[in-house]
């Protein structure tokens, strides 16, 4: 049973929030939303939400236990890219790239042995 929850459109670049995918792939979902609490980088509240979400669809929707979540799979791909401009010495024009990405927690529950 795989449960799933999903950001769109978070205003971060992907690169950013893949550091943070990295730290917390494969861990439990309680202990990976421990971690992501007290870590400093703002991609590490977008994935809690979004953790907090997928453990909120698991138990509320499909009865599963919140002790045995685990992240099987996490990952941010790239959403569409706002493109702005800062103007430059001697009116010249400076392009902006906003990025945005696109946030999926897959959770699974462990089997027991």
């Amino acid at each position: 049973m795989e449960v799933r929850a999903r950001t769109k459109h978070a205003s971060i670049s992907p690169q950013k929030l893949r550091l943070v995918c990295d730290q917390v792939r494969g861990m439990d979902a309680e202990q990976a939303r421990v971690l992501l609490e007290f870590m400093p980088q703002k991609g590490a509240t977008i994935i809690m939400k979004t953790l907090e979400s997928a453990i909120a669809n698991a138990t509320n929707n499909f009865d599963l236990s919140r002790n045995n979540l685990y992240i099987s799979q996490i990952f941010a791909d790239e959403g569409p890219r706002l493109k702005r401009f800062t103007a430059g010495a001697r009116g010249r024009y400076k392009p902006r790239v906003k990025r945005t990405s696109h946030l999926t927690v897959i959770l699974a529950e462990r089997e027991e042995a």
